[in-house]
């Protein structure tokens, strides 16, 4: 649901001259790189994972060079045939669903044939290719490759690079001694100097300062912080004006707010299945509040990835330590799901599936998910080591909370949730059995209510905490909401019995005694424990040999291979073997990702892929040098952080050089800073801070915990509201429903995993900065600020207002059209000063130089 865009009638007489001063702040040089014409890494992924597989099993029999007849002159086993057609047109048409043939016979429509014949494919499946054609159907296959498995030597496999181990680096001589702060320095002053370039000035103290807050917390400075750390800089240790910040920020509430984010892309965070019944993940929102938690206080990498892999099965000192363990396992539970699957074993497998996806690409940047149907095309990862993975997550129940919805919203595959264990010194509370019911029962009359003070208590607590939930209970009836609260109190626990779904894949299983006080979680457990069947072409009713459960063996000699329990899954042997200081990729994986979040760009740029379609590192020594730093410092991210941060080459300008320019175009060798746009959240919070309305208090829960169990896409006109002033890492996701302030600006799709958001520039970006009601409430709230700060100038005040959204002070140049503007529209008739005000603060906000950092 996009949000309409429409200018605000108190602005609208002042739109011109609102352009005019707008377009004459000083144009950002943004760095622009050409298009990619070959598929991108995660394209490349796509396709193998989702189109190719589909396309061998239920298309090449009839409709492939080799096959026996070619029915209707269609050939899809190459690039140019399905991009050709058949004798009917163009099977696929580039962005072009309507042209596009191929996605008219998958759906059977317009009087097409339905292929495959007697079979229409899943929603999931027709959506992929459609999300497939969409991205300009990206196709490695040439006129002859046909073949679907690349036999590899997994010997010669372990030569490529990111499955070496990592190597101890000394830092490297340079010519220039002076100029490294760190060795982190020396390292990139060495390949510059091997090209004969230098690193270009640093950055000053307004542009530097401006950088860390937004790197490290996602808001900008205040004035008076701008001007205490130019203040400081200007002494005789500016290096040590730095320091003081970036500790000072490490140390803040809202560091893990930003970072925890960070990691949100890639653990896929959202508060709702997808697919063709939506619902809602009532206690995602718990996943998300570990995280930033976790952030905060630095928890060690190593043992923040064995928390979110096997938390449950992990010791604990008391039982809020072990409720934090089985909380970090919602990562798991957290992925799409499609509810509307009739066969329970096809769920279980696309679940597995997506579970592997997921820990493979978020922890080690690898597509192990790709040799699901066949061996790898790429990398020397086989379809036996797949499954000997998959067993491990098959052998785990995946515990989520959606109940069976009942009616026309069926929830074909429900699930429950896990009681979280009570502060043992609290008063014992009474337990309830669970409650065994198909279908909420009709509610009582008006005479004998349900609504209990318990009830009653719950409720406060939760309107509390959230606005949005107040007013949606408030116009309910007590047995409404008593309703409510009993989906939201138990879930889905204990409402489904176990139904019909094939040998070994019986439905999720009631919790006895449950405590209706009780607090849960989202999360897995252990299962019923088996090693996992090879799944011929991903068919599971083609059945091959039964695979041991382990791990990937391209890493096995490097990271030796766990032995697999007999009467536990393997999830536990599997995060200690991922976190081994051994394992080549975690400690590189993340390193990496610290370096993207701090200069724009990885040291390797694919950073979920270091497979051989990924990038190559620019810097590979010093990639390792920083693992290595990560690892001896205890898996400590903040100390990481702050020593990139610190380095000199962090500091540098975004100023161009001709020379540097023409060699390194793309800025490889790093002789100067990138330039970057802020991320949704940045702005949505940045827009909100200048205008003193962002509420730092995290809040408790979610505003999808009140709406309870259920089908989220049919009930739209009753959800997610963006009005809320808190931070945007606490703004619901729902899957195809992400608020529209974020999606403009190139939110993470919440159904992938997500280490590269994609940043691009449409005129609806411009126009909602012009135009949007929230962006014109902020700047008009900017200038209510301002003018109420005391007996300031305009000229004072002007200063002011490019501190606040700008981090700088005006040039002469601004400071005269800033005044001319003001003046002009204050003393004409019918003029208001806050009117003018608001419009130039609206201006600052919509000029480019406020959307990214130099």
């Amino acid at each position: 649901m996009k949000q309409k865009l429409s200018p605000s009638p108190t602005a609208l007489r002042l739109l011109p001259s609102l352009a005019l001063l707008v377009a004459s702040l000083p144009a950002l040089a943004l760095d622009q790189k050409p298009m990619e014409k070959p598929p991108t890494p995660d394209q490349l992924a796509f396709f193998e994972k989702k189109i190719r597989p589909v396309l061998v099993a239920k298309c090449y029999k009839c409709h492939a060079a080799d096959s026996e007849k070619i029915k209707g002159g269609l050939v899809l086993d190459t690039r140019e045939g399905i991009r050709r057609g058949g004798d009917t047109g163009h099977a696929v048409v580039p962005g072009s669903l309507t042209e596009s043939l191929l996605v008219s016979a998958l759906r059977g429509v317009k009087k097409a044939e339905l292929m495959p014949p007697k079979e229409k494919l899943t929603e999931d499946v027709i959506a992929d290719f459609e999300k497939w054609i969409l991205m300009g159907a990206p196709d490695p296959r040439d006129g002859t490759d046909k073949s679907i498995v690349k036999k590899w030597n997994v010997e010669d496999g372990k030569s490529f690079w990111a499955f070496q181990p990592v190597k101890p680096q000394a830092a490297p001589k340079v010519k220039d001694s002076k100029w490294p702060a760190s060795d982190v320095d020396r390292f990139v002053l060495a390949k510059l100097e091997e090209k004969n370039l230098k690193p270009v000035a640093d950055a000053t103290p307004h542009a530097l300062i401006r950088r860390v807050y937004f790197d490290l917390i996602g808001i900008p400075p205040t004035p008076e912080q701008v001007e205490a750390f130019v203040k400081d800089s200007a002494g005789h240790a500016p290096q040590a004006a730095l320091e003081k910040v970036v500790d000072q920020l490490l140390a803040s509430p809202q560091f893990g707010e930003r970072w925890g984010r960070h990691w949100l892309d890639v653990a896929r965070y959202a508060e709702s299945t997808g697919r063709e019944r939506n619902y809602t993940y009532t206690q995602a929102w718990r996943y998300r509040d570990y995280v930033i938690a976790s952030l905060n206080a630095d928890k060690p990498y190593d043992q923040f990835i064995r928390e979110q892999i096997a938390g449950d099965l992990l010791p604990s000192k008391n039982f809020a330590q072990r409720n934090e363990q089985t909380i970090a396992t919602g990562f798991l539970a957290l992925g799409p799901k499609g509810l509307n699957e009739r066969n329970r074993e096809q769920f279980v497998a696309d679940n597995v599936d997506e579970q592997i996806d997921t820990t493979t690409r978020a922890v080690m940047a690898v597509t192990v998910s790709c040799a699901r149907c066949h061996d790898h095309k790429f990398d020397p990862i086989t379809t036996r080591d797949y499954y000997a993975v998959a067993g491990i997550f098959k052998s785990t129940e995946n515990c989520y909370g959606t109940g069976d919805g009942g009616g026309a919203a069926k929830n074909r595959q429900p699930g429950r949730l896990i009681t979280l264990a009570k502060d043992p010194s609290a008063a014992p509370t009474p337990k309830a059995p669970a409650v065994v019911v198909p279908t909420p029962a009709a509610p009582p009359s008006s005479k004998s209510s349900r609504f209990t003070p318990q009830q009653e208590t719950m409720l406060a607590r939760l309107a509390a905490s959230s606005p949005e939930v107040a007013a949606r209970f408030k116009n309910m009836t007590d047995d409404q909401k008593a309703a409510a609260l009993e989906r939201l109190q138990g879930g889905s626990q204990g409402k489904f019995k176990g139904k019909k779904a094939g040998k070994g894949y019986a439905q999720a299983p009631v919790e006895k005694d449950v405590d209706p006080t009780a607090e849960r979680a989202m999360g897995v457990q252990e299962g019923r424990v088996a090693d996992a069947p090879i799944y011929l072409r991903g068919e599971v009713n083609d059945k091959g040999a039964i695979v041991p459960r382990g791990v990937v063996q391209v890493l096995a000699t490097t990271a030796p291979v766990p032995k697999m329990p007999a009467n536990q899954s393997g999830r536990l042997e599997l995060a200690q073997w991922l976190t081994a200081p051994e394992n080549p990729l975690t400690a590189r994986v993340m390193a990496n990702r610290v370096w993207q979040h701090l200069l724009g760009e990885g040291i390797v740029a694919t950073a979920d892929n270091f497979g051989a379609t990924g990038e190559r590192p620019t810097h590979p020594e010093l990639l390792d040098y920083l693992a290595g730093r990560l690892v001896a410092n205890g898996w400590s991210v903040k100390k990481l952080i702050r020593e990139v941060v610190l380095s000199r080459t962090y500091q540098l300008s975004s100023a161009n050089d001709a020379k540097n320019f023409a060699a390194d175009p793309d800025n490889n060798l790093l002789w100067h800073a990138n330039q970057r746009r802020l991320d949704a959240e940045a702005i949505r919070d940045a827009a909100l801070a200048v205008g003193g309305q962002l509420d730092l208090m995290p809040p408790h829960g979610s505003p999808i915990t009140a709406m309870g169990d259920t089908d989220i896409g049919r009930n739209r006109g009753a959800v997610l509201s963006t009005d809320s002033k808190k931070r945007s890492v606490y703004l619901p996701i729902v899957r195809e429903m992400v608020p529209p302030v974020l999606d403009l600006f190139d939110f993470a799709e919440p159904s992938l995993v997500v280490a590269n958001r994609d940043v691009t520039t449409v005129p609806s970006q411009a126009l909602f900065m012009l135009n949007s009601p929230f962006i014109y409430d902020n700047s008009a709230q900017m200038a209510k600020r301002l003018l109420t700060t005391g007996s300031m100038d305009n000229h004072q005040l002007i200063k002011t207002a490019y501190l606040t959204a700008l981090s700088r002070t005006p040039t002469a140049a601004e400071l005269s059209r800033a005044e001319t503007y003001l003046q002009k529209h204050t003393s004409t008739a019918g003029g208001s000063r806050d009117t003018a005000w608001a419009t130039f603060c609206q201006a600052l906000l919509a000029s480019a130089e406020f959307r990214y950092i130099n």
